[in-house]
């Protein structure tokens, strides 16, 4: 070979030494995978292990246990959520993680014994290589002296090329070597053009495939796997022989473009990885920073609890959308994330414990009280068991809540006594409007028969039954106290006519003299009535707030009370009106 061929061939050997080849990318996680097929992708690697690659199983063993983490979590807040706290909460065994250690160590111990089997093939490879290279220096050594056959030196060189795998720490010593001999076989073997260029057009056959295949990359949707396939096409690119002088740098700007561009497309797409995960970060960090910031001290009921832990899973469920941060800080700031909800949820947990032993010892309080109100509600001292009642609903609403499954039935029981002590006190007092009624109606009567009289044309029969329809009036009891004013005004007006010779004085005949009233009179009966009334309505009054506004037994006894208290008040004052009428009667008299 002439020094022009030999140039050639060097030149050649070193553009395919230049050709740069990437280290391979991390593997994302794939946000899409689910448990169970994370487990399929770890049985069809246990099928072949030779496609066990670290990157991918890093990814695989990363998702599954976020996945894990997340399946849990839902299932501590759905505890959570039915009553129970998350120190109290225990997961079951998962048939799936399980299966999913099971598969991890298969495959370790798979790619233990194929990492072990590969060492012995690559040290017996470069056992055969060695003895390859002793086979090239003693062609080298038979050319110099006598000739050697270019067929003999191809047959070595393929021998050379199908011996692939040998230890990495040998494999640059070995080129070197190699990269030697060829030059000095090309040196001294004197290859006729023919074969040369037969060579030359095989090779450059084989690049232009290469180049060809690079280009169809940069169509390749997927950033990550168009860039490994790159490696693999640089790989077949060094391994290709070189090609005539004139399209040497030709050929290898075409590859190399081709490259930049897939190159150029898998650093945008991490660029923008990380700039995603940036803000990831960002977000991850507000996120943090609102859970620390949580004012424990204000947590003081159940209900502010429930709404601060909706709003905590609402910042989980948040978080889990979210995505990576950058891997230098991804693991920091979910030790700070998980930090904070395991305190939120441990606090949550010690209110709830507290509320548990507060909440039984109410639960005792108030069955005491119920047991109270039962023995009082078939009482019928209204006056007395009222006030006693009144003082049993003023200790209820003192003591704290209870447990939710005994809230409605202890409420029941203890309204329920109540209820029925009121239902038959106003069944009393209902009895008596009907007496009002009545009595309203006999007034009207006796007022119908006054107007029957002739003022100017009185007879002694007439003034007699004048005075015994008087006696009858005053004998009737109360009437409704909205019209009692009016009855009586009707009363008064009806008598006016026959003052001088009838007296309206309850209880006495006519008389001229005004004797004094004895103890005993219905003066005295009416003022002990009348002090009576106030003395209930004031009772009633102090215990109107007693109830639980927001029950609907709480308003019926409100509205209860309410309505009794009018009723004493109307009662009250017909009582007073009929004091004074007596009271104007004596002065008068």
């Amino acid at each position: 070979m002439d020094e022009e061929e030999k140039k050639e061939v060097i030149e050649d050997v070193q553009a395919q030494e230049q050709i740069p080849v990437e280290a391979e990318a991390e593997v994302k996680e794939d946000t899409t995978l689910t448990r169970e097929s994370i487990i399929a992708r770890l049985q069809e690697i246990v099928g072949d292990i030779n496609i066990a690659k670290r990157p991918e199983l890093e990814s695989l063993k990363q998702s599954f246990y976020k996945l894990q983490r997340a399946a849990q979590e839902e299932q501590v807040a759905a505890f959570v959520a039915g009553g129970g706290t998350a120190e109290e909460f225990k997961p079951q065994v998962d048939p799936l993680e399980e299966q999913f250690r099971k598969l991890m160590n298969i495959i370790k111990e798979k790619k233990a014994a194929a990492q072990e089997a590969l060492e012995i093939v690559q040290k017996e490879n470069y056992k055969k290589k060695l003895a390859l290279l002793d086979q090239f220096k003693a062609l080298i050594e038979k050319a110099n002296t006598e000739g050697a056959s270019y067929n003999e030196f191809k047959t070595l060189l393929q021998e050379w090329k199908d011996i692939k795998e040998v230890p990495a720490d040998k494999a640059n010593e070995l080129w070197k070597a190699y990269q030697q001999y060829a030059e000095q076989f090309y040196d001294i073997q004197k290859l006729n053009n023919e074969f040369r260029e037969y060579d030359f057009k095989k090779n450059m056959e084989a690049k232009i495939a290469l180049c060809e295949e690079a280009e169809r990359l940069a169509d390749e949707p997927d950033v990550v796997a168009a860039f490994r396939k790159l490696q693999k096409l640089h790989q077949d690119y060094r391994e290709t022989g070189p090609v005539s002088k004139e399209s040497r740098e030709e050929i290898w700007n075409r590859f190399k473009t081709a490259s930049t561009v897939i190159n150029k497309r898998h650093q945008q797409h991490f660029e923008q990885l990380k700039e995603k995960e940036k803000e990831n970060l960002d977000q991850k960090t507000v996120i943090c920073e609102l859970l620390e910031g949580i004012e424990y001290d204000k947590l003081t009921t159940f209900q502010y609890w429930n709404d601060k832990t909706q709003e905590v899973l609402a910042l989980q469920k948040k978080w889990k959308d979210i995505g990576f941060a950058p891997a230098k800080h991804n693991q920091k700031i979910f030790e700070r994330f998980r930090a904070a909800c395991d305190l939120f949820f441990s606090r949550k947990g010690e209110f709830f414990k507290q509320a548990k032993t507060d909440m039984t010892a109410n639960l005792e309080r108030k069955t005491a009280l119920c047991e109270q109100a039962e023995a009082l509600k078939d009482s019928t001292d209204w006056k007395e068991t009222g006030d006693k009642m009144a003082e049993l609903q003023k200790q209820w609403r003192e003591i704290g809540p209870v447990q939710k499954k005994y809230t409605n039935s202890i409420w029941k029981r203890f309204i329920g006594a109540c209820d029925y002590f009121y239902e038959q006190r106003d069944k009393n007092t209902s009895s008596k409007k009907r007496e009002e009624n009545a009595n309203l109606t006999a007034k009207k009567e006796i007022l119908a028969k006054l107007k029957e009289f002739d003022a100017d044309n009185l007879t002694d029969d007439d003034i007699q039954a004048i005075q015994q329809l008087v006696d009858e009036w005053n004998g009737i009891g109360f009437v409704p106290f909205k019209v009692k004013d009016k009855i009586a005004a009707q009363f008064k007006a009806a008598m006016e006519p026959f003052a001088s010779v009838v007296s309206t004085r309850r209880g006495r005949p006519a008389q001229r003299g005004g004797a004094a009233r004895e103890s005993g009179s219905p003066r005295d009966r009416l003022i002990r009535q009348y002090e009576q009334k106030k003395s209930e309505i004031q009772t009633y009054e102090n215990n109107l707030g007693f109830m639980n506004a927001s029950s609907k037994a709480g308003n019926g006894f409100v509205d209860a009370i309410k309505e009794k208290i009018e009723t004493l008040k109307q009662e009250a004052d017909d009582l007073l009106a009929q004091i004074k009428s007596l009271d104007e009667e004596d002065s008068e008299n």
